[in-house]
């Protein structure tokens, strides 16, 4: 039957083509998932975000980053109702489909698809920057390096989703002691002199010491505000292997932003005030650079270094989950080929692991250019922010009646500030990476023409997404006779 008035009949299915894609149930409770929506993040807070200091100064990202931190804030708030109402495998993509129908479904999950399969490919060039720079193996960065990157931890996630977390978390714990113990060992150095001692570019509209770029340095380094952030949005993907998602999860979303947010504020001070923003700005490990004012390495900056790769390894192995499951739950639904949701005898998705496995190592070995990967991912990122947070709007207008174990505080104005700051977001993309954002928008042409020549006419009625929104159609017939 069809699942939306607009679209032609979703296309048959055997009737055990849900068995041959279900992933282990109760696998993971809000501790584990806690430590997962960290997990996605904290490869943020060792590199990354200093390179807005050459945008906007520390006052301009320093205002960046409080703009971004609101915008997850509110938008995981309401992640966390709409993980509560539809606790499915889908996550974003679920939301949008059933608030704005088959097309903002796809348009969403595709967006978060793009920023799962190139985030990690770019931590996986940083993490081979981290073995050549602390001598292991004698291994310099290249794809051997990726390539172990990828084969060992799409190997974990291969052997089951409970050993794959428990193993992110304790990296994950790893990666935030340090950070804790860097900022206990960097703030007897701080100074507030150096916070803003960047040149002032004098030409810039309402430049000064604290804003040495302008007012437009400001919006310039909202995408680098944003890696303090970037990936937390991700918890509710793990809906279907969650013990009771609709307490769960938003109890998991909303302790991972309240940690994220301590460690950003944490980091960003202590960096810059122990060694100064002008010579952290261009640093690939702003950290380890504000503890060796001297270029001479400590015992202290060779943790904070050996931790830096710990918490690149949480985030690669992390960001492989997610976009693991943003994929299955696409390829179930119809969305994208179908043989893609296929799972192991382990309730693994396998091709979901490895397909966008091999394209992101791919990408690493060809370009070897991270910093631009991060950026197309970015562009995706902002671009399934607003719809998200569109689509907890459209819900609470559209269906008020709707069960909600868990409500948004603020209700829709919290996520009409999401969705504004949001598309304030994707617009500054084109002012720090144009190209970037150019080829976001080239993949996004050919996924759309996809999808409107050939799967939206053969979509699963069975998958729950699509499930949810055949339900919400007949119910609203229903009240229309």
């Amino acid at each position: 039957m069809s699942t939306d008035s607009t679209n032609p009949p979703a296309a048959p299915e055997a009737d055990d083509y849900l068995e041959r894609r279900a992933l282990r149930r109760g696998s993971a409770g809000w501790l584990l998932l806690t430590g997962l929506g960290v997990a996605y993040v904290v490869s943020g807070d060792y590199s990354g975000w200093n390179f807005g200091l050459a945008e906007g100064g520390f006052g301009g990202l320093g205002i960046a980053m409080v703009l971004m931190g609101l915008m997850y804030t509110c938008m995981v708030f309401a992640l966390a109702e709409l993980s509560s109402i539809l606790p499915t495998a889908g996550g974003g993509y679920g939301f949008a489909r059933r608030a704005l129908g088959p097309w903002g479904g796809f348009l969403t999950g595709t967006a978060i698809l793009i920023e799962y399969i190139l985030a990690p490919a770019a931590i996986s060039i940083f993490i081979g920057d981290y073995v050549e720079s602390l001598g292991l193996f004698g291994l310099t960065s290249g794809w051997p390096v990726y390539l172990a990157c990828f084969v060992i931890f799409i190997g974990i996630h291969l052997w089951g989703v409970g050993e794959a977390l428990r193993f992110s978390f304790v990296v994950t714990g790893i990666a935030v002691v340090a950070l804790l113990v860097f900022a206990v060992g960097a703030l007897p150095d701080f100074d507030p002199s150096n916070l803003d001692d960047i040149a002032v570019d004098s030409s810039a509209f309402g430049s000064s010491s604290w804003l040495p770029m302008g007012l437009l340095g400001i919006w310039a380094a909202f995408p680098f505000g944003m890696w303090f952030f970037l990936g937390v949005e991700g918890v509710p993907l793990a809906a279907e292997e969650t013990k009771d998602p609709a307490r769960t999860l938003p109890k998991a979303i909303r302790w991972s932003m309240a940690i994220l947010v301590v460690l950003a504020l944490l980091t960003f001070f202590a960096s810059a005030g122990a060694r100064g923003s002008d010579a952290i700005q261009a640093a690939g490990n702003p950290l380890v650079e504000a503890l060796q004012p001297d270029g001479e390495a400590t015992t202290l900056s060779r943790i904070v270094n050996y931790a830096g790769l710990a918490g690149l390894v949480a985030s690669f192995f992390s960001l492989i989950y997610a976009g693991s499951r943003q994929l299955f739950a696409l390829s179930r639904a119809g969305y994208l080929p179908r043989f893609l949701s296929l799972t192991s005898s382990r309730k693994a998705p396998y091709l979901g692991l490895l397909v966008p496995g091999a394209i992101g190592f791919a990408l690493a070995a060809a370009t070897g250019d991270g910093a631009r990967m991060l950026n197309v991912a970015v562009f995706g990122a902002t671009i399934s922010y607003a719809l998200m947070s569109l689509s907890h709007i459209v819900l609470r207008r559209r269906e008020p009646g709707l069960e909600r174990p868990y409500r948004t505080p603020g209700g829709v104005l919290t996520s009409s500030v999401a969705l504004v700051l949001a598309c304030s977001a994707l617009v500054a993309t084109f002012l720090v990476d144009v190209t970037a954002a150019f080829i976001a928008l080239a993949v996004y042409v050919v996924a759309v023409a996809y999808f409107g020549l050939y799967s939206r006419k053969h979509l699963v009625a069975k998958a729950p997404e699509e499930e949810f929104a055949a339900l919400a159609a007949a119910e609203a017939e229903l009240e229309r006779n």
